[in-house]
Protein backbone atom coordinates (compact mmCIF):
# COMPACT_ATOMS: atom_id res chain seq x y z
CA UNK A 1 0.00 0.00 0.00
CA UNK A 2 2.78 2.50 0.87
CA UNK A 3 4.70 1.66 -2.29
CA UNK A 4 1.57 2.39 -4.34
CA UNK A 5 1.03 5.65 -2.44
CA UNK A 6 4.57 6.90 -3.18
CA UNK A 7 4.50 5.80 -6.81
CA UNK A 8 1.09 7.48 -7.29
CA UNK A 9 2.52 10.62 -5.67
CA UNK A 10 5.48 10.65 -8.10
CA UNK A 11 3.26 9.94 -11.12
CA UNK A 12 0.84 12.76 -10.16
CA UNK A 13 3.82 15.09 -9.69
CA UNK A 14 5.22 14.17 -13.11
CA UNK A 15 1.88 14.63 -14.89
CA UNK A 16 1.15 17.86 -12.96
CA UNK A 17 -2.07 16.33 -11.61
CA UNK A 18 -2.41 18.57 -8.56
CA UNK A 19 -5.74 17.04 -7.44
CA UNK A 20 -4.35 13.49 -7.32
CA UNK A 21 -1.13 14.73 -5.74
CA UNK A 22 -2.97 16.53 -2.94
CA UNK A 23 -5.32 13.58 -2.33
CA UNK A 24 -2.26 11.63 -1.16
CA UNK A 25 -1.63 13.96 1.80
CA UNK A 26 -3.22 14.16 5.22
CA UNK A 27 -4.97 17.46 5.98
CA UNK A 28 -2.17 18.53 8.34
CA UNK A 29 0.77 17.19 6.31
CA UNK A 30 4.18 18.84 6.66
CA UNK A 31 6.64 19.04 3.75
CA UNK A 32 10.23 20.20 4.30
CA UNK A 33 12.70 20.84 1.51
CA UNK A 34 15.73 23.08 1.93
CA UNK A 35 14.70 26.16 3.87
CA UNK A 36 11.06 25.75 2.87
CA UNK A 37 8.44 24.20 5.14
CA UNK A 38 4.82 23.86 4.00
CA UNK A 39 2.15 22.90 6.54
CA UNK A 40 -1.32 21.73 5.64
CA UNK A 41 -2.98 21.21 2.29
CA UNK A 42 -3.34 24.91 1.42
CA UNK A 43 0.40 25.58 1.74
CA UNK A 44 1.26 22.29 0.03
CA UNK A 45 -1.04 23.11 -2.87
CA UNK A 46 0.65 26.50 -3.30
CA UNK A 47 4.13 24.94 -3.09
CA UNK A 48 3.48 22.20 -5.63
CA UNK A 49 1.50 24.41 -8.03
CA UNK A 50 4.38 26.89 -8.10
CA UNK A 51 6.97 24.17 -8.66
CA UNK A 52 4.95 22.59 -11.45
CA UNK A 53 4.58 25.92 -13.27
CA UNK A 54 8.06 27.31 -12.77
CA UNK A 55 10.41 24.34 -12.75
CA UNK A 56 8.60 21.82 -14.97
CA UNK A 57 10.00 18.97 -12.85
CA UNK A 58 10.05 15.26 -13.61
CA UNK A 59 11.00 12.61 -11.06
CA UNK A 60 12.37 9.14 -11.74
CA UNK A 61 12.36 6.67 -8.85
CA UNK A 62 15.64 4.79 -8.56
CA UNK A 63 15.14 3.03 -5.23
CA UNK A 64 12.17 2.80 -2.89
CA UNK A 65 12.36 1.26 0.57
CA UNK A 66 9.09 0.81 2.44
CA UNK A 67 8.49 0.17 6.13
CA UNK A 68 5.34 -0.19 8.18
CA UNK A 69 4.54 3.54 8.32
CA UNK A 70 7.33 5.20 6.36
CA UNK A 71 9.27 5.13 3.11
CA UNK A 72 12.61 6.28 1.76
CA UNK A 73 12.97 7.06 -1.92
CA UNK A 74 16.03 7.88 -4.02
CA UNK A 75 15.09 9.76 -7.18
CA UNK A 76 16.52 11.73 -10.07
CA UNK A 77 14.82 15.04 -10.76
CA UNK A 78 15.01 16.85 -14.09
CA UNK A 79 13.77 20.44 -14.05
CA UNK A 80 14.15 23.83 -15.72
CA UNK A 81 15.80 26.71 -13.86
CA UNK A 82 16.71 30.04 -15.46
CA UNK A 83 15.97 28.53 -18.87
CA UNK A 84 18.38 25.61 -18.46
CA UNK A 85 17.45 21.97 -17.97
CA UNK A 86 19.13 20.57 -14.85
CA UNK A 87 19.30 17.15 -13.25
CA UNK A 88 19.73 16.50 -9.53
CA UNK A 89 19.67 13.47 -7.30
CA UNK A 90 17.23 13.76 -4.44
CA UNK A 91 16.17 11.64 -1.48
CA UNK A 92 12.76 11.76 0.13
CA UNK A 93 11.80 10.40 3.52
CA UNK A 94 8.07 10.00 4.09
CA UNK A 95 5.96 9.37 7.20
CA UNK A 96 2.63 7.73 6.45
CA UNK A 97 -0.59 7.96 8.47
CA UNK A 98 -3.96 6.47 7.53
CA UNK A 99 -2.77 5.63 4.02
CA UNK A 100 -1.58 9.15 3.22
CA UNK A 101 1.63 11.16 3.43
CA UNK A 102 1.70 12.93 6.80
CA UNK A 103 5.23 14.35 6.58
CA UNK A 104 8.13 14.42 4.17
CA UNK A 105 11.71 15.67 4.24
CA UNK A 106 13.38 16.12 0.87
CA UNK A 107 17.15 16.41 0.34
CA UNK A 108 18.67 17.57 -2.95
CA UNK A 109 22.23 16.60 -3.87
CA UNK A 110 24.46 19.34 -2.46
CA UNK A 111 21.54 21.46 -1.26
CA UNK A 112 17.76 21.23 -1.25
CA UNK A 113 17.62 24.84 -2.42
CA UNK A 114 17.66 25.51 -6.16
CA UNK A 115 20.00 28.11 -7.55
Amino acid sequence: MIETLIRTHVEAFNTHDLDTLMAGFTEDAVWVTGRTTARGRAELTELFAGAMEGLLPTLTVQHLIVGEDRAACQMVETFTFDGAELTDHIAGFYDIAHGRIAAAKIYREGSADIG
